[in-house]
């Protein structure tokens, strides 16, 4: 083997599931067919639950040190949720990918880890010890397990002949990174009267501390191949139509169109082959839950492959992957199939879908409407099945706020951890000592075992010992 795991696609998917790897004492290549990173931010918010798992891995604030990253509302199909309304320990905030793939390209080389360059995947084949891939350049690598993390134009999926359900595009919208002058725009989505509609979010301040924004235009003239560049006059058009006169255009950075594809694959494993991110599910980049989704795929699987490498996880261990990823993602489509409807995505001001978009932003005001929304677009409402041990209200989701970040701390070596305040465990939890660290008395909660991915798996009183052999392995 030239290593345990290889990663096709160094975007934040393959990056962050990298780390998982490397925390977990795995060899790892990550190979990515561009010769550098993209410049555009193609997503711009990050959700609350990958707030608190970058906080567990002890990288949210060199994070946020990089540069001007506020919190900012949220909102569902361009319809405001109130600040308030974000009631989880880290609120959204706002963060381009561009700056995501940055940092964590600085970190994996602190790391020793450097992805490859210019390596386009031609072919694979797996067998029952590892898998095979051949690049453009002539260069063959064999790994133990392979991860597709390269795209909505996966070639992996496309070598897997994996299928790839769903809806082709059917409309674009044009998406750029600018710099505004004039008159500040005083709402985040605009639409009007025959269609037209733009929306902007910031995206935080460049080395000479000037303002950038991610700016979306759609509407019925905006529908255009994805091959067509995006031009200047384009743009100015569009702010034009929608905002008049008053905006103007200083600088166009970067721009591409979208469409409105909406597909997932079937099955999330395939024999040593795994799909995450982009190559695993496309649809609509809204609240940046593309990107936040295929970090989260990353997270659970990076510690399930890390204990298949080192021998010690249970049988299905590897298939709980797609058991419990591939009911989020395809909820996260589904609430995106909603909201693209609801605002109109490709400007037919359909009067049916007007007075539908009334009454929801009428229900949008109320509290537990918003609660609901705001558990569900940042992630923190997911819970995964846990074979018939869900019966406690904490089993199968985040580890809860404990106070100061102290769970988050306490995951920062990608271990299990047993909170046994009473101490009262400490002798069922010792033949595991080297996959599952124990918090004793004092620890700020009663009793649980939490999953290296920060999720709870036992909670309780009883004993916790078939719970750290079904996530855990055999005892040492």
């Amino acid at each position: 083997m030239d290593t345990d795991v290889l990663i096709v696609g160094a975007g934040p998917t393959g990056m962050t599931l990298a780390n998982e790897l490397l925390t977990a004492g795995v060899s790892t290549v990550l190979a990515d067919k561009l010769s550098q990173r993209s410049e555009l931010s193609k997503a711009g918010g990050v959700q609350s639950r990958t707030l608190e798992a970058l906080d567990q891995r002890g990288l949210l604030e060199p994070l946020l040190a990089t540069g001007d990253h506020p919190t900012t509302t949220g909102h569902f199909a361009g319809i405001p949720l109130p600040f308030d309304s974000n009631r989880h320990r880290l609120p959204w905030r706002s963060v381009p990918q561009v700056v995501i793939e940055g940092f964590f390209e600085q970190h994996l080389a602190a790391r020793g880890l450097h992805a490859r360059r210019n390596h386009q995947l031609v072919a694979l084949a797996q067998d029952d010890d590892g898998v095979t891939a051949d690049f453009a350049d002539g260069t063959t690598l064999r790994s133990r397990y392979l991860v597709a993390a390269d795209g909505a134009h996966s070639t992996v999926r496309s070598l897997l002949r994996a299928a790839f359900p769903g809806r082709s595009g059917t409309s674009t919208i044009t998406a750029a990174d600018v710099r505004l002058g004039g008159d500040d725009p005083s709402t985040s989505h605009t639409w009007t009267e025959d269609g037209h509609w733009a929306a902007l979010f910031p995206l935080g301040t460049d080395q000479q501390g000037r303002q950038l924004r991610r700016l979306a235009l759609g509407g019925p003239d905006q529908a255009l191949p994805r091959e067509v560049p995006v031009t200047e006059d384009e743009v100015r058009r569009g702010l034009r139509v929608v905002f008049g006169p008053g905006v103007e255009l200083l600088e166009l950075r970067h721009a591409g169109r979208i469409t409105d594809v909406s597909r997932q694959v079937e099955q999330y494993r395939h024999g040593r082959v795994f799909l995450a991110g982009d190559a695993a599910h496309v649809h609509l980049p809204l609240g940046a839950q593309g990107m936040n989704t295929g970090i989260q795929d990353a997270l659970n699987l990076g510690w399930k492959l890390g204990a298949a490498v080192h021998g010690w996880a249970p049988e299905d261990l590897l298939d709980t992957y797609h058991v419990e990823r591939h009911p989020a993602g395809a909820a996260v489509l589904r609430n995106v199939r909603a909201q693209s409807l609801l605002m109109d995505w490709a400007g037919t001001r359909d009067p049916h879908v007007l007075a539908a978009r009334e009454i929801f932003t009428e229900m949008a005001q109320l509290p537990d409407v918003q609660h609901y929304l705001s558990d569900m677009m940042s992630g923190m409402a997911l819970r995964y099945p846990m074979h018939g041990t869900e019966t406690h209200p904490l089993v199968g989701r985040p580890a809860p706020d404990l106070g100061p970040a102290r769970v988050h701390e306490l995951l920062r070596h990608g271990h299990g951890i047993l909170l046994d305040p009473a101490d009262t465990f400490a002798d069922v939890v010792g033949p595991w000592k080297d996959r599952v660290d124990r918090a004793g008395r004092g620890a700020p909660t009663e009793p649980m075992l939490i999953r290296p991915d920060g999720y709870v798996c036992w909670a309780g009183t009883a004993d916790p010992g078939p719970a750290l052999a079904r996530w855990f392995g055999e005892p040492h």
